[in-house]
């Protein structure tokens, strides 16, 4: 089988789409690294987002860093998923940052999370510390849709933890807040600080935030889809 090569021409349609992750499907990160002329880092630590971008350059992703989805003119969001070899999560699942200021009017349908999470394509890859990066294979791609329950929970999850930042207690928020959907420090160091409001309404500096999937949530997630 030989590799696929990369693309700059974005995907006409999801079905595209996932045929060209599905073409990726068994083969390793440095044999596609290889063949697209990028340079393998020695592990993901400082580069965190590698494995994503290798994989665009082979499904013809446009968005970049902009804070669309990965593929909005077919309305679909990339998330590479590392997972073990039982097929389950190794780490949760950032979906975007959190909002902590002018949030008011806001509403579940009309937020940033809902809108990342209207359609996903997972691309689960081998995440184990002991395999070397470049010889971690690509798993089969999955495109998810939240169903009615699953769109519920993050529902849920989203309008408490919402709450609370409007209200001021956003210092106060853990990871053990929510169901399925947690917000944690999103920052490259500690120095880093953005805008929010305090528990007196009052301006206040604090880490940026970001939401994330619960790796209880994506293992049920692939576990339906994979029967696992």
């Amino acid at each position: 089988m030989s590799i696929p090569l990369p693309t700059t021409l974005p995907p006409q349609d999801a079905q595209t789409l996932l045929e060209r992750a599905k073409s990726l499907s068994g083969f390793t990160l440095g044999e596609l690294a290889q063949r697209a002329g990028l340079t393998i880092p020695p592990d993901l630590k400082r580069e965190k987002g590698w494995v994503g971008m290798l994989l665009e350059v082979y499904l013809g992703a446009s968005a970049g860093s902009k804070p669309e989805q990965d593929f909005p003119e077919i309305g679909v969001e990339l998330k590479t998923i590392p997972i073990d070899h039982s097929g389950n999560p190794l780490e949760t699942t950032f979906v975007c940052v959190a909002p902590l200021t002018g949030n008011s009017g806001v509403t579940w349908e009309s937020s940033h999370v809902r809108h990342k999470l209207t359609r996903v394509l997972w691309i689960p890859v081998e995440g184990e510390r002991q395999i070397p990066l470049a010889t971690r294979r690509i798993g089969t791609p999955l495109l998810w849709s939240p169903n009615a329950e699953e769109d519920e929970q993050l529902r849920q999850d989203w309008e408490e933890l919402m709450d609370l930042i409007v209200l001021g207690k956003v210092e106060s928020i853990t990871a053990r807040h929510g169901e399925v959907l947690q917000l944690r420090p999103k920052a490259a160091n500690n120095k880093a600080r953005t805008e929010a409001i305090g528990e007196k309404g009052q301006p206040i500096m604090t880490l940026p935030r970001g939401f994330y999937l619960k790796k209880s949530f994506t293992r049920q997630l692939l576990a339906r889809h994979f029967l696992l």
